[in-house]
């Protein structure tokens, strides 16, 4: 092969906690610029009829967790999914079903809608002390719903933009305590757990430390929680916040980490909306299972995806993903803004 084709030459990337493995594609390597999304002039209107700026007036059920501003006003309501992916159990144990070869249960559990006031502000364009509150209704809400018969696992996450998955365009999280782990978050689990036996090290540990050494991937960093560009991304600009201190479990996040970690969450985003004109993204919060046992060889984090791929059928054929912009050259755009 000639220096030439070297230089086109891809990487398949290999996830150090998964297995998975991703492409980072140079022959069709793009520029920081060609991922800035269109002008979206009509995201947000002025707010008029929507369902989560006056939610007991469009007929959401009654607050869960109402965070008031001492003014006869509020900065942040959870109140329960008015259309629930999991539906709240009522009494007995779940059902499990068979037919032939086919499993099933049905779908008990909790789903929750976190909302914040400004129905035209994202976390990118909040105070990183409002960024603190939402973290410490997100441990909240955990702590509440951990020990539920129902539930195993608690998915936390974030949706923002129609190709996201944003039903609603006012700013809001939500939150599903359910009764099994995911197979992504379990194969997660068992690469940490695999690394350990191995290493004798925590593998996000490592992480941390190689990427604090190397610095290539680094987009911020404060005392507690480093923003970075994962070595294998399998998104255009994905980012993870990482505690820097060992830390299994989310729900035992102090009062200083939330004001830290919402510094970091907020900058993030910040620099996503900055840097690529507020394009759609989701994030989620991956920490230890509810379960009853023990994980202390996992690492609680938060991993943001935009949402600038578009998977074809290599994607979907193989489950590799292909990405456009090495997460070296991204990690450093994103620095930038």
């Amino acid at each position: 092969m000639n220096t030439e084709e070297n230089k086109k030459t891809g990487e398949l990337r290999q996830d150090l906690v998964t297995g998975d493995w991703i492409v980072v594609s140079k022959i069709r390597q793009k520029r920081p610029s060609d991922f800035v999304a269109e002008d979206k002039n009509n995201e947000f209107d002025d707010g008029t009829g929507c369902l989560f700026c006056d939610p007991i007036l469009s007929g959401q059920e009654e607050d869960i967790l109402l965070y008031g501003t001492g003014n006869d006003d509020w900065s942040l309501r959870i109140f329960p999914n008015k259309y629930p992916a999991f539906s709240r159990p009522v009494g007995g144990q779940i059902a499990h079903k068979e037919s032939g070869p086919y499993f099933w249960m049905d779908s008990i559990g909790y789903h929750e809608v976190i909302v914040t006031r400004d129905h035209k502000k994202h976390i990118g364009k909040l105070d990183p002390v409002a960024v603190a509150e939402i973290l410490d209704a997100y441990q909240s809400r955990y702590i509440d719903l951990m020990n539920k018969k129902s539930v195993n696992y608690i998915d936390i996450f974030h949706n923002h933009g129609k190709t996201a998955g944003a039903s609603i365009a006012h700013p809001h999280s939500q939150l599903m305590a359910i009764p099994v782990v995911s197979p992504y978050v379990q194969a997660e689990l068992d690469g940490a757990e695999k690394y350990y036996q191995m290493n004798k090290h925590c593998v996000y540990c490592s992480i941390l430390e190689w990427e604090k050494e190397e610095r290539k991937r680094i987009v911020f960093e404060n005392d507690d929680f480093l923003v970075f560009c994962p070595f294998a991304a399998r998104a255009n600009f994905e980012m993870w916040i990482m505690p820097k201190k060992h830390k299994p479990y989310f729900e035992r996040i102090t009062e200083k980490e939330k004001l830290t970690g919402g510094e970091a969450l907020q900058k993030a985003i910040e620099k996503l909306d900055k840097g690529l004109n507020s394009p759609d993204f989701n994030f989620y919060l991956h920490t230890s299972p509810c379960d009853g046992k023990d994980y202390p060889h996992f690492h609680w984090h938060i991993e943001i995806l935009p949402r600038l791929n578009i998977w074809a059928g290599f994607e979907i054929s193989t489950g590799i993903e292909i990405v456009t912009i090495s997460p070296e050259d991204a990690a450093e755009y994103l620095k930038e803004q």
